[in-house]
């Protein structure tokens, strides 16, 4: 058993094994053979990949195997940011790509709810419901252009829906049934679709979620919608001016041809939401070719997916990892769908999962990583997890404590591979590889073809300073545009206003000198004392390590006439009160595992914290609210998981303005 790991600790080395089955072995020797280009490390093709970007993004269509009717001479036409034009002569189809893989040999999807059990769909199963669905919306006059949304959760039926739209050249579009009406309106009204499909309700932590009445106000609210499909969930009462799912399914006696509409590289695939916090959540447009090619290259190069492996990740539709798990199938593995609370009945249901699903990656987030933490939970000592070759990270950055938990708890020799990127890109552009040590507290580094750099306030690309996370050159998934953005206004606002040119992610980012990095949060949340600038997550580190502690919220205020005033939220686990010894013990952490100026002013226990609807910490909202905004200007409600949250921090404010 590992003990006192610390930060750049090697907690897991590739074996020689690993290297030669490694997806990226394979395309290095590709290279050598087909292209005549020799790289003697990862870092050397990474060189290559973001310098030679046409020569980069063709190898990758060839050697991922892109199906398409036609791919044209010119890989990059323009290479400005925005505005870049790749592969303008292709035509394809994300659709058709994901179905290249349809074999009788393993199921396409295997998926479980809360109350079990776990069912395989086939791929002749999940050709035959596509197939049938695609007909029907030809039937309903839907066609390239027009977009379809779904108030669905992360079940077969999701899938199918998604892929028979984007079949046809429609345009996809989906939230999660625990979004509220006016979050959904909020970004479902944008976009103007013809055709809603929906669910009854959902089961959550053992509960019936009804909806119906949210999706009669969904129906009202979207006048453009012409049909509705329903999928029954909780029972078979019919949802009102709508066509049940299962009676679409029987209308068909045979298996229609399922076709694919052959589109433009940047033709509409999906629209993805930015996540709202303080006005209308932005949708982002993203074209089939871009993520086409960057799925496959990110699932097949760094997440290692081969033919037969079995991918998961604990999401929702709400989320673009939803999105990316759809990915996934393109690289020939089964998706895994599980629907329902990663906590019902207890936290060893997904580690129960993954053994009963012959899971061999596992997608998580950090939280879930601390909440199996304090539960104490050892997921190996009931299971044998050993199939597991990859776990993968996102939503947060991930503790140095996490990495030694899983090599602990889960068995000792996989990938664990921590990912960050984003719904602007739907995908991970700093993330894992095969064939680099996995350190304990940091990312393996920048993604193939992603220009991924730190940046100081000067513009300079800077190794061992924390600084601006951008994307120094163009990717074929970086958004066609926002929808309903005339001249691409709102578009530059969001990442080109900072450095022209040159895409600002907006977090900070710290590169060592061996390629590895460190985010330490949003960058417009970030930290400043005394002239030093912090971010936010190594305070959350260190704080939700402690015992007792849950999770945590930091923002630095301007205020009182004083040069920094940072308070800190703590929820603390049920009979822990924040007296005086707690007070001491988290000062004591901070003051020593970081500096004195990471000692909060004041500490705080809540009962809650807000987050997004798609669980981000709204630590923006809340210093606003804190320095006296008015709570309409600081936060959009509607895109909150838990708004009641606000109060305690509009309390705290009248109290600090006396």
């Amino acid at each position: 058993m590992m003990t006192e790991v610390q930060a750049g600790d090697v907690l897991w080395r590739p074996s020689a094994g690993v290297v030669e089955a490694a997806n990226l072995t394979r395309f290095m020797r590709w290279l050598a053979t087909e292209r005549n280009l020799d790289f003697a490390s990862y870092d050397a093709l990474w060189r290559w990949s973001v310098t030679e970007l046409g020569g980069f993004w063709q190898a990758i269509w060839d050697f991922c195997g892109v199906k398409a009717s036609q791919r044209g001479e010119v890989a990059l036409a323009n290479d400005q940011m925005p505005g870049a034009v790749w592969f303008p002569e292709a035509r394809l189809n994300y659709a058709e790509n994901v179905f290249a893989n349809m074999t009788a040999v393993r199921p396409a999807l295997l998926y479980e709810d809360e109350d079990g059990p776990l069912v395989a769909m086939s791929w002749a199963e999940f050709y035959r419901q596509t197939a049938v669905l695609q007909q029907h919306l030809k039937q309903l006059g839907i066609g390239q252009g027009d977009r379809v949304v779904a108030y669905l959760p992360n079940i077969p039926e999701a899938i199918i829906a998604c892929l028979a739209t984007v079949s046809l050249g429609a345009i996809w579009s989906s939230a999660s049934p625990d979004f509220g009406s006016k979050a959904v309106l909020d970004r479902f009204a944008q976009i103007e679709p013809k055709l809603l499909i929906t669910v009854d309700g959902y089961r959550y932590n053992g509960r019936p979620f009804d909806r119906r009445d949210i999706v009669t106000q969904l129906q009202a609210g979207l006048p453009t919608v012409a049909h509705t499909i329903a999928v029954p969930l909780l029972d078979d009462t019919p949802l009102p001016n709508a066509l049940p799912w299962p009676e679409l399914l029987a209308s068909q006696s045979e298996t229609p041809e399922l076709t694919f509409a052959q589109v433009p590289f940047d033709h509409p695939l999906w629209i993805l939401y930015s996540s709202g916090t303080t006005g209308l959540p932005k949708p982002i447009v993203h074209g089939h070719g871009g993520n086409l090619l960057e799925h496959k290259k990110a699932h097949m190069l760094h997440n290692d997916i081969k033919p037969g492996d079995t991918f998961f990740w604990y999401t929702s539709t709400g989320w673009m990892m939803w999105n990316y798990l759809l990915g996934s199938m393109l690289s020939g593995s089964t998706a895994v769908l599980y629907n329902g609370s990663p906590s019902f009945p207890t936290l060893d249901r997904l580690w129960d999962l993954a053994e009963r699903s012959g899971m061999t990656y596992f997608g998580l987030s950090p939280a879930f990583v601390a909440a199996c933490m304090n539960a104490g939970i050892q997921p190996n000592q009931q299971h044998d997890l050993t199939q597991l070759r990859g776990i993968g990270s996102t939503g947060a950055p991930l503790p140095v404590a996490a990495f030694e938990w899983l090599y602990t708890n889960v068995h000792d020799n996989f990938a664990l591979e921590s990912l960050s990127g984003g719904t602007d890109l739907c995908t991970a552009f700093v993330g894992g590889c095969r064939l680099k040590p996995v350190v304990a507290g940091e990312i393996q580094g920048a993604s193939l073809g992603a220009k991924v750099q730190s940046w100081n306030n000067r513009g300079e690309p800077v190794v061992g300073e924390v600084g601006e996370m951008v994307i120094a050159a163009p990717m074929p998934s970086m958004p066609v545009k926002f929808w309903n953005d005339p001249g691409n206004v709102r578009y530059r606002e969001s990442y080109f206003e900072m450095f022209p040119g040159v895409w600002r992610h907006g977090d900070w980012i710290k590169f060592n000198e061996r390629g590895g990095c460190v985010i330490y949060g949003r960058s417009d949340a970030t930290i400043n004392r005394k002239g030093i600038r912090m971010g936010t997550s190594e305070i959350y580190a260190c704080v939700e390590a402690i015992d007792g502690v849950l999770d945590s919220l930091v923002v630095d205020l301007e205020l009182l006439d004083r040069d920094s005033f940072m308070p800190l939220f703590v929820i603390l686990a049920e009979g822990v009160t924040l007296d005086d010894a707690l007070r001491q013990k988290i000062n004591q952490e901070l003051r020593r595992e970081l500096s004195p100026r990471h000692v909060p002013d004041a500490i705080y226990q809540v009962q809650e914290l807000p987050y997004t609807l798609s669980g981000k910490k709204l630590e923006i909202p809340v210093r606003r609210i804190l320095l006296g905004h008015p709570v309409e200007q600081a936060a959009n409600l509607g895109a909150m998981r838990n708004p009641e949250s606000i109060h305690f921090f509009v309390e705290l404010a009248k109290t600090l303005a006396n």
